[in-house]
């Protein structure tokens, strides 16, 4: 994989367009002057963890005893529950809980928002399949960080000026991409597994 299409498919699994509304409403008892800053102290904390991820995945793999192929057939699984809802969105509130009165603080902007399990799993899997390009991930997830934040940073002017028909339009098509993304994945992940089964050592406990 590319740092491109690395740097696509973060940007994807973080949906940047689908939690417009979602950031809108919660930063709503939020004062105005204040909601950039909010968004983008939230945006440096999900970058800290997912850094984390993608630094020490693979330690928290072997600590943990999980194959790449269980990570990677479970990462496949995960991204396509997400690309669905992307295609048929629903109601977020089973992810965010109850909308805070307050200023949040790390839950849910940060968590799960932006660094959810998808996000996570993915980073985790760009870690471990190659090792060796740990530079050009750490890139491909700053990249699409970047386009984040400036999406969410500028929810306001975009809802105002796209609305919601073509935000969820251009949703519905990103879900098409990564329902395709994670399809790969999962095959991949299957077909590593089912060679293990072969060769008689099976790579996952």
């Amino acid at each position: 994989m590319t740092i491109t299409a690395a740097a696509i498919t973060l940007v994807l699994v973080m949906d940047p367009l689908g939690n417009i509304p979602i950031f809108i409403s919660i930063l709503n008892n939020v004062d105005e002057s204040r909601r950039r800053l909010v968004i983008v102290r939230e945006m440096l904390i999900a970058l800290v963890i997912l850094a984390g991820f993608l630094l020490f995945g693979g330690r928290i793999l072997s600590t943990l005893q999980i194959s790449e192929t269980s990570l990677q057939i479970s990462g496949g699984i995960v991204l396509f529950l997400i690309a669905i809802r992307m295609i048929f969105p629903t109601s977020r509130a089973s992810l965010t809980g109850d909308l805070p009165d307050h200023e949040p603080m790390i839950v849910p902007l940060a968590i799960p928002l932006i660094a959810g399990p998808s996000a996570i799993a993915t980073v985790m899997l760009l870690a471990t399949q190659q090792p060796e390009q740990l530079v050009s991930w750490v890139m491909a997830l700053i990249i699409a960080w970047a386009v984040t934040c400036l999406v969410l940073v500028a929810a306001d002017w975009l809802r105002r000026s796209l609305g919601t028909r073509v935000l969820g339009a251009v949703e519905r098509l990103m879900g098409m991409i990564l329902v395709t993304l994670s399809m790969e994945m999962l095959i991949s992940g299957i077909g590593t597994f089912v060679e293990s089964l072969a060769s008689g050592s099976v790579g996952v406990l």
